[in-house]
């Protein structure tokens, strides 16, 4: 354990790791404060020191990965005409699901405070979902210019689909196992080759 008094180098990544471990191992029921702190191998009341509560530590752990899924896909739209249509469709979702995005879900879904935070959160413009489905459709229109999606396709409608089917993953918890295959199956039923 840290020794009092002396400070955590980024304590919030630390508690955020943590609290995906316990997660991993015992799933929503288990995440309390002392099981993260002690998997963060951390004072009990550091969790407190940062965060409201554990719905805030949860939200912010919600909102905090969530912003990393969307500055990981951001790059997309610049990668136009390099690579596989199909495959670079089929990454950017697949970030959504992330090592551990179905429990981190799981726990934000099983906690009536969190959900209502995080959905403020985006409402206000915290990137989500939606910052994904933006970036998928700018990249879509980008290949559609480029002659390598067809012509007639909607862009905006294709990435909601792909967006919102790995959300659709991400919040019922499918496991890394199915999500890569089922979201690839999609991209190929939504993007015909030109």
């Amino acid at each position: 354990m840290s020794p009092r008094g002396v400070a955590i180098p980024d304590v919030r990544e630390r508690l955020f790791a943590a609290a995906e471990r316990v997660l991993a191992r015992e799933g929503p029921a288990g995440l309390t404060n002392r099981a993260v702190t002690e998997e963060a191998d951390c004072a009990k009341g550091l969790l407190y020191n940062h965060f409201v509560d554990l719905d805030d530590f949860v939200a912010q752990l919600v909102l905090d990965r969530f912003e990393r899924v969307a500055a990981e896909v951001a790059p997309l739209a610049g990668r136009a005409g390099q690579g596989d249509v199909r495959e670079n469709l089929a990454g950017a979702a697949l970030a959504m699901l992330g090592a551990t995005g179905p429990v981190v879900a799981a726990v934000a879904l099983s906690r009536r405070g969190v959900a209502q935070q995080v959905r403020a959160a985006w409402q206000a413009g915290a990137p989500g979902p939606d910052a994904v489905e933006d970036t998928l459709t700018r990249y879509l229109e980008a290949e559609q210019r480029l002659g390598r999606v067809r012509a007639d396709s909607d862009c905006a409608m294709l990435a909601l689909a792909l967006a919102g089917t790995a959300h659709h993953l991400l919040m019922h918890g499918h496991r890394s196992a199915d999500g890569p295959a089922l979201v690839r199956r999609l991209v190929a039923a939504l993007v015909a080759e030109v």
